[in-house]
């Protein structure tokens, strides 16, 4: 039984909107798919609600010989295809479209920085952008190291305690273990100060990952709850429909423990798990993130095999770019535990995969039982489901709660409800993609939806030697589940030695 529950009070008045300061936006890589599809699409969306400065300039710059004309029809395509406020508005693209220019050159070519720099100079003059600077590297991770030392070498990148600014966006993957990620961030150490690096994961983006902390915090009738006494076991989910498709050689090198697992998943688990927050400031929030990350249970070698479930979807091997005996996991499941005082022996159930039966990210705390059915039938205690909260990320975003309620009726009969708060419906709207907020913060300087160096490192060296322990003892078996399916098996006896089964999605 279900009902749909909505907004009791109107939410309150939003402070005034801040729009990001005059800025350059240099897009490393602007000719691939994740600036069409993405980066371009949210600042045409920052731009269409008001949030892009007046003053602003996105220049792309990569190998191909692009004009500036060839630029702008090439991301008016992707905008029209892309954006969430289409069909296109021709004339705010106009004005949008018009702050866009394109730089053709090598990421090695010394040259080329020198002509981006000169013309970064001149857009200072004709458009007001008072010398900030962020620089997007939408680039393979090998060609970071170049493209920042030749920042640094044509002296666009400087101190950030001058009168102006200059940051890097930096995508992930962070390294492909510690000993990579460590190396990674000595380079950007060299290059930037802390303040100035912004590593950045979609996933933190999405407005229902930022209201995990609303969830929790701003309302005292969840957080007594939010513990061990109270909660048996999380699980957290996502799951993809989609296979590899183009990048069979990217995953090949990857995985899902690197593409996912370390990145969103670990992430994700984060924020259900940390301590409340001195303040709401970055560093706060990134601190008490950091806690739960080495607080992480190391998993003995022996229990590995155990406590991960790795899986590889029947014709991943016909993929492009794909070995046809490749090992490659493309589902995994987890049995994680944060060894604090808060969670102690509550199991953290992980699941992600591609070509599964649903796209679904979502979050699902399962509470304790009952200990005593108090109604005089033992019988109904067989048939009384325990509390679950289940926090939707993706793409039903929302919230539910599942509680027992007695059916109307003589007799007593016990009934299970869920109350479903669907956030399109409750307050109307698409929310902002994932890369509008993260931009808009970049740009404003907050980096409380960023990765912080020392949370990098603490999430790699707890997955590395998971990793390490299946290069020497690849899976068994692959490939071990169908398309459409919700993943192997064996994952299913991941839950039943605890007695317990994963959630129906």
């Amino acid at each position: 039984m279900s009902t749909r529950v909505a907004a009791i009070a109107p939410p309150a008045a939003p402070a005034a909107r801040k729009a990001a300061p005059p800025c350059a936006m240099v897009i490393f890589g602007a000719t691939g798919d994740l600036t069409r599809r993405k980066l371009v699409p949210a600042l045409y969306n920052l731009a269409h609600t008001g949030l892009l400065p007046e003053s602003f300039a996105a220049v792309g710059f990569a190998r191909r010989p692009w004009s500036d004309a060839m630029f702008r029809d090439e991301m008016s395509r992707g905008v029209a295809e892309f954006s969430r406020l289409a069909p296109l508005d021709h004339l705010r693209w106009e004005r949008f479209g018009a702050q866009l220019e394109y730089l053709e050159g090598g990421f090695d070519d010394p040259a080329a920085y020198a002509r981006l720099s000169e013309r970064l100079t001149e857009l200072d003059r004709e458009r007001g952008l008072a010398g900030n600077r962020l620089f997007y590297l939408a680039v393979p991770p090998a060609e970071v190291p170049t493209i920042l030392h030749r920042l640094k070498g044509a002296g666009l990148i400087y101190p950030p305690d001058g009168g102006s600014w200059s940051r890097a966006i930096v995508e992930k993957p962070f390294g492909r273990d510690l000993e990579s990620a460590r190396a990674l961030n000595g380079l950007l150490a060299r290059v930037l100060h802390e303040s100035q690096t912004f590593r950045i994961d979609h996933y933190l983006g999405k407005e229902t990952v930022q209201n995990i902390l609303v969830f929790r915090f701003a309302n005292s009738i969840w957080e007594p709850l939010w513990n061990r006494r109270y909660v048996d076991y999380v699980e957290i989910c996502a799951a993809e429909t989609i296979g590899v498709g183009t990048r069979g050689r990217f995953y090949e090198q990857t995985g899902v423990l690197r593409d996912i697992v370390q990145s969103h998943l670990l992430e994700v688990l984060s924020l259900t798990a940390m301590e409340p927050p001195t303040t709401g400031g970055a560093d706060d929030i990134r601190t008490e993130k950091l806690k739960v990350l080495n607080a992480l249970r190391d998993p003995p070698e022996d229990t590995i095999a155990r406590d991960i479930v790795l899986g590889q979807y029947r014709g991943y091997r016909d993929e492009t770019d794909v070995a046809p005996d490749s090992v490659t996991a493309t589902y995994a499941a987890l049995r994680v535990f944060v060894d604090n005082w808060r969670w102690q022996g509550v199991p953290f159930y992980l699941r992600t995969g591609k070509k599964m039966a649903k796209r679904v990210t979502e979050i699902s705390l399962h509470m304790r039982a009952i200990p005593l059915v108090l109604f005089g039938r033992g019988d109904l205690g067989d048939r009384i489901e325990p509390n679950v909260l289940t926090l939707r990320i993706q793409p039903d975003e929302g919230i539910a709660v599942r509680f027992a309620c007695k059916v109307p009726g003589l007799d007593l009969q016990v009934g299970t409800v869920a109350m479903d708060m669907n956030y399109l419906e409750t307050f109307g709207g698409e929310p902002p993609e994932a890369y509008e907020r993260l931009l808009l913060d970049a740009m404003r300087g907050d980096a409380t939806l960023f990765s912080r160096r020392d949370a990098v490192e603490a999430s790699w060296a707890w997955i590395t030697p998971i990793l390490q322990y299946f290069e020497r003892h690849p899976p068994l078996g692959l490939p071990n589940y169908g398309p459409g399916s919700w993943g192997p098996e064996c994952a299913l006896e991941l839950m039943r030695r605890d007695r317990r089964a994963w959630r129906e999605l």
